[in-house]
């Protein structure tokens, strides 16, 4: 009896809960007609890759960059 009550409880709020959960109003946002967007360049951050060499280098790591971390330029036209 204890293992059924036990159950049917755990049935009953995940059958609430889902049904709360289905009852959001869904909201659609517009894009409004933007400007042309700026392009954006990956370059490699030079600044931060001679920073972690010359921290590697003074405790003796040798690093080798698989995928050097890149920054984001707005290209300008």
């Amino acid at each position: 009896m204890n293992i059924s009550l036990r159950t049917a409880a755990v049935s009953l709020s995940a059958l609430l809960l889902s049904a709360c959960a289905g009852t959001q109003e869904m909201t659609r946002t517009h894009v409004p007609a933007a400007e042309p967007q700026a392009k954006a360049v990956l370059t490699s951050d030079q600044a931060y890759i001679a920073y972690v060499e010359r921290v590697a280098r003074r405790r003796g790591i040798h690093v080798m960059w698989v995928n050097p971390p890149q920054k984001r330029l707005v290209a300008t036209e």
